[in-house]
């Protein structure tokens, strides 16, 4: 494609050759896998779990064979030091460096809490849920922290700074070059399998809320035959391709990070709530140590936030906004829990 295809006009983009673009006319990648996972969406969950259990071995196999082959040509001089010192700006290295990092790669992670909404469509949800979404979650930490442990071991941090392809940048030291191509097949498997999921989860939120009287009818309507929201999977085709294809990624990145963090926080607040003021409420899963999880997970996310940029709060205010909005000019009166009539 032409490199004015491949870029949103808002993004500097440096190609393998060493061309930089300084912004082109739109992310058309981006659009079509976007556009090409809603429709699979649309054709059904069983299809989409098939494909996405493909993509998940995919990546995990090549992440562990990257671990396995690499851990070997790893030279310690490159941990030292492990932690390097911070510049006198926040965030750049030491531990505002640490949490700046977690913070903007927190989407990463946010695909173990969209399994939960697809509680409708599991088997046996009071058991599978919580053994999927905390088990997955040790898993894929653990291979997370293996992974930047070997690529930091085989080249200097420095030396990504920049780079388009790290973790082949990493792996080119160890000789095993027929690997590059597989890492990077990984990684678009990855992605895409985030892009998968995320789709899911966000299209059955409009559902469940459309359901509850805070959306309209039309985010809650079936298919006749392949039985999916896809009035729902086709608002989000149109709505995320335009973000996606528009939007640089790295603001992307930001905006869902702390989007997520914020929804965490509120989340922990009402467990507590919960707790105290619907003890008797039937509870699928019991979130244990409460208040002592709630309050962790409250601070950890705040701290996390307050790392990013000032942009991301700029961009969390308008789309909280919107949202209030939204919700004192729709689902407020609509809504079933407060119209139990309706």
């Amino acid at each position: 494609l032409p490199p004015d295809l491949i870029c949103s006009p808002w993004e500097t983009l440096t190609l393998s050759n060493g061309t930089v673009i300084e912004g082109g006319i739109v992310n058309l990648p981006a659009i079509f896998i976007v556009s090409l996972l809603s429709l699979l969406l649309i054709k059904g969950t069983k299809e989409s779990a098939t494909i996405n259990n493909v993509l998940v071995v995919v990546k995990v196999a090549v992440v562990i064979v990257f671990i396995v082959l690499g851990w070997k040509f790893i030279d310690t001089s490159n941990y030292t030091p492990y932690i390097p010192k911070n510049t006198g700006v926040f965030g750049e290295f030491g531990w505002s460096g640490i949490a700046t990092g977690a913070a903007t790669v927190f989407f990463a992670f946010i695909g173990f809490d969209a399994v939960s909404t697809a509680a409708q469509e599991a088997k046996n949800p009071q058991k599978g849920m919580p053994i999927g979404i905390l088990g997955s979650l040790v898993i894929c930490t653990i291979l997370y922290v293996l992974f930047a442990h070997v690529m930091t071991g085989l080249v200097p941090y420095y030396k990504f700074a920049g780079d388009a392809k790290p973790a082949a940048t990493a792996f080119a030291v160890t000789g095993y070059d027929f690997l590059q191509t597989g890492l990077i097949i990984a990684i678009l498997a990855g992605y895409t399998s985030v892009i998968l999921v995320m789709l899911m989860g966000q299209s059955r939120v409009f559902y469940t809320m459309s359901k509850d009287g805070l959306l309209p009818p039309f985010f809650s309507e079936i298919h006749s035959k392949f039985r999916t929201p896809w009035k729902t999977n086709v608002f989000f085709l149109i709505f995320v391709s335009l973000f996606a294809g528009l939007v640089p990624v790295s603001d992307l990145g930001h905006m869902v990070s702390i989007g997520t963090l914020l929804a965490f926080v509120l989340v922990c607040i009402g467990v507590m709530v919960m707790r105290y003021k619907m003890p008797d409420a039937p509870r699928s899963f019991r979130t244990p140590l409460v208040p002592f999880v709630p309050i962790a997970g409250i601070l950890i996310c705040l701290a996390l936030m307050y790392s990013l940029p000032n942009e991301s709060w700029a961009r969390l205010v308008i789309w909280m906004a919107l949202g209030v909005l939204i919700y004192f000019m729709y689902g407020k009166k609509n809504s079933k829990l407060n119209n139990p009539e309706k």
